[in-house]
């Protein structure tokens, strides 16, 4: 990317987008063109359609998505299958109607089969059922891959597409309703520590692992790619390594200063028993995450601190 060239960051305001736009901004990109959703929503075709006449930008990163947890996904499954699909239609077509140079689509670690063999690489897309809980979401983001390798397979468009596994860091999702896991650990190990509660509440088991990755790991990743990476299919972006929830609680648990007791309410769902990507295509490439988890647990715990209404 030409360091004077127009990029635009769909999502700009949220964890993934804005991340990505630190990124671009400290690498010396500057002729950044953002809307945010009251400005422009891209759900809408004709808008999307006239923002993309009117700016022209030379590449796009399409980070914005309606996303959330286990409820969110369970409750609104309408919502996230009609948004996505139509986020991503209108944003991949205009892009390739308007002539964008590059598109690089963010997918999500749920597009993989719930019982894939781990660590998921690549090629497990679409060779078996998906976990329940999300599915209409990972249908959204499945259709978004296929269409952006139908572009560039019809009409020649370099539009590229990666999947991130599970994300944490500035510019989170903090609503127990609404977050997942490792914010809302964050939240209610340190809302239990400032209420000196005897205990906090944690859904399931605690079995299921999970991998997370920093989101400013993640804009660091899609930047390199945007640079180095023009094929289709699409690249996992991850750490490799996993841990059991458990092990995760405990570890915030430390890291808040809780000194009680965790429950299990065994009435919620565990989701996906373990979601481990492959990232050998990633390193192969010539990238590799940087941030450690616990590490980057002390500095999203920090900014929590400081953007929270609760005084510690």
């Amino acid at each position: 990317m030409e360091k004077n060239a127009k990029i635009h960051v769909a999502g700009h305001r949220g964890m993934v987008g804005s991340a990505i736009t630190r990124k671009l901004r400290e690498k010396g990109f500057s002729n950044l063109v953002h809307r945010s959703s009251a400005e422009l929503d891209l759900r809408n075709q004709q808008a999307v359609n006239e923002f993309f006449a009117t700016e022209k930008p030379d590449y796009v990163f399409l980070a914005a998505a309606k996303v959330g947890g286990i409820v969110a996904n369970s409750t609104y499954r309408a919502d996230f299958i009609y948004d996505n699909m139509m986020i991503q239609s209108n944003v991949i077509h205009a892009a390739y109607v308007h002539g964008v140079k590059k598109l690089m689509f963010l997918g999500s670690s749920c597009i993989y089969p719930k019982m894939a063999p781990q660590p998921l690489k690549e090629e497990y897309l679409l060779t078996g059922l998906l976990e329940p809980t999300n599915e209409p979401y990972a249908i959204a983001k499945i259709a978004g891959i296929k269409m952006c390798d139908a572009y560039r397979a019809q009409y020649g468009c370099n539009f590229i597409s990666v999947m991130p596994t599970n994300l944490y860091g500035a510019n989170d999702n903090y609503d127990l309703m609404n977050s997942h896991v490792l914010p809302a650990l964050i939240r209610k190990f340190h809302e239990a520590k400032i209420n000196n509660a005897p205990s906090v509440v944690m859904w399931g088991t605690g079995e299921p692992k999970r991998e997370f990755l920093h989101a400013d790991d993640l804009a660091e990743a899609c930047v390199f790619l945007m640079e180095t990476f023009n094929e289709e299919g699409f690249v996992n972006i991850g750490t490799g390594e996993d841990l059991a929830i458990n092990e995760l609680a405990l570890m915030i648990k430390d890291i808040v200063g809780y000194t009680g007791k965790i429950e299990h309410d065994l009435s919620k769902p565990d989701g996906t028993p373990r979601k481990l990507m492959d990232v050998q295509k990633l390193h192969n490439l010539g990238w590799k995450a940087r941030i450690g988890l616990r590490e980057g647990i002390e500095k999203v715990y920090s900014e929590f601190i400081q953007q929270s209404s609760v005084v510690v």
